[in-house]
């Protein structure tokens, strides 16, 4: 019986598609979300419109755009104009997809005069738990 002795070569190309598939998982793996909290204070005369507004932005852009993963929108209890923004997007890219989207384009132009103050704050999640992740 003839045994097998792999050549120079056919080790070298095992050795080659291994790392290459593990480099892919590496970066694949290391895709960051990114994270932002818009924080904003809305003029109180115009509170049902915008959070009207928001609504619909959220949705159509959770509905229509894969690299938007989530949002929670949250009004304080004492200050209900002051509401804050959880945004989760798959990384930086589909961030700046979704701004140059035509339903956050409208979102924009409708809030405009409604907003009086906007602070954007990107944070890295450290954790999560979700009673759907089950």
């Amino acid at each position: 019986m003839k045994t097998f002795k792999p050549t120079h070569k056919l080790l070298a190309a095992i050795i080659t598609l291994f790392i290459l598939s593990f480099s892919t998982n590496t970066v694949a793996q290391e895709k960051i979300q990114m994270v932002r909290l818009a924080k904003i204070k809305v003029d109180p005369l115009q509170l049902d419109k915008y959070n009207n507004a928001l609504k619909e932005q959220m949705t159509t852009a959770v509905r229509l755009e894969p690299g938007v993963l989530t949002y929670y929108a949250v009004a304080d209890k004492t200050e209900p104009s002051h509401i804050t923004i959880l945004e989760i997007y798959a990384d930086t890219t589909a961030y700046k997809l979704h701004i140059e989207t035509t339903h956050f384009k409208k979102y924009k132009e409708t809030v405009k005069d409604m907003v009086k103050c906007l602070e954007l704050v990107d944070v890295t999640l450290i954790g999560s738990a979700n009673k759907m992740d089950k």
